[in-house]
């Protein structure tokens, strides 16, 4: 099993108990998961949604999306191009979502290190962190063989058409 490719994008900073409705507010649940990732984190970075660019990384606080089930909280994320999340700890419903989106959600108990629009790059496989801005090195937990797989399928659906694809 191949391991994930870096990642390699500029860090917006967020803090503790980002919950999946400020990830996907509850108000544009109703609509396309498009125009609902247009308004992703506006509750605590305005300038998100907006600005955010493909391979950016989420660099937040303890418990991040911690709350109901809703998986258009990582969808959203997906869909605005985050390369991957940050945090010292995730819901668990968001954690599993996200993996099964093809969001990598990696465990970073340095985070606080880390400075809003810092260039990171992320070693997913090797549980690695660098922040060439600040030219500091921080461990996070390398992601599993068998979420890298879901991952680089694009997600959990992906992965098992592949996988059982041909199967009887």
């Amino acid at each position: 099993m191949t391991g994930l490719p870096a990642i390699t994008g500029r860090a917006w900073v967020v803090g503790d108990d980002v919950d999946t409705d400020i990830l996907a507010p509850g108000a544009y649940m109703r609509g396309p998961v498009e125009d609902l990732a247009r308004h992703c984190m506006e509750a605590v970075r305005p300038d998100f949604a907006a600005n955010v660019a493909t391979g950016d990384i989420v660099v937040a606080g303890r418990n991040f999306g911690m709350g109901s089930s809703r998986e258009q909280a990582a969808q959203a994320l997906r869909i605005l191009g985050v390369g991957c999340v940050l945090a010292p700890s995730f819901g668990g419903i968001f954690y599993r979502n996200a993996f099964n989106l093809g969001l990598p959600a990696l465990v970073c108990d340095h985070g606080g290190r880390i400075a809003d629009g810092d260039r990171l790059v992320v070693d997913p496989t090797a549980g690695r962190v660098t922040d060439e801005t600040a030219g500091i090195e921080m461990d996070s937990d390398a992601v599993p063989g068998h979420l890298a797989a879901i991952v680089t399928a694009g997600g959990l659906i992906p992965y098992l058409k592949a996988r059982f694809q041909g199967a009887s």
